[in-house]
């Protein structure tokens, strides 16, 4: 009997790729192949020196550069990156720090199989500089969320989401390293649990 087509996972980076790490230590330790036929595939980088890139290499993971400044224009520069993603055939595209507002076709071409994580308790702080912002707030507690990519930025339905107390004294730097370790937690579990319901 022949086996069934694996179910590959594209995970999208710009910088150390911790996210990253944690996803595939979760599919190694827990056997994700074994279990849903589920492997990361590859690991692409809009950045060229992202040190996530290597990490993934070390770990076996087809990986690519396509850095966002040699091309003219966000389209150009999405038209390669779909290229790239495509002959994968992702059943998820696994946003995992990737610096890059996606425009509406992107996001519409993966409809449905496009997750990312945000480093605060969505709809709270959507965009950059959430630490800081929940800090200001009188935040009294932060977090992140895992949520589907829609065309609204950090607006998708929440899959995920981590509760972290905000502590007096805390920094934009101390508040997002607690947020980072669960971060690490939640993100594997959502993946799996995205194939665990699909199976």
């Amino acid at each position: 009997m022949a086996s069934a087509p694996k179910k590959n996972i594209v995970i999208l980076i710009s910088g150390g790729g911790s996210n990253m790490v944690a996803i595939a230590r979760a599919a190694e330790k827990e056997n994700w192949l074994g279990q849903w036929g589920v492997q990361i595939a590859a690991v692409i980088s809009n950045r060229a020196e992202a040190g996530g890139l290597v990490l993934a290499q070390g770990l076996g993971i087809a990986t690519a550069a396509i850095p966002h400044k040699s091309f003219a224009s966000r389209e150009a520069f999405e038209a390669e990156l779909m290229a790239r993603i495509d002959p994968y055939e992702p059943a998820l595209v696994v946003l995992a720090g990737f610096m890059r507002i996606l425009t509406p076709g992107f996001v519409q071409r993966y409809a449905g199989r496009l997750i990312n994580i945000h480093p605060s308790l969505l709809p709270a702080f959507p965009g950059l500089h959430t630490h800081q912002r929940a800090i200001d707030a009188g935040c009294k507690v932060a977090g992140a969320t895992v949520h589907q990519v829609t065309a609204e930025l950090d607006h998708g339905d929440a899959l995920a989401q981590a509760v972290v107390p905000v502590l007096p004294g805390d920094t934009a730097d101390t508040l997002a390293a607690r947020v980072l370790t669960q971060e690490h937690l939640i993100y594997p579990q959502a993946v799996r649990a995205f194939f665990a319901q699909a199976s």
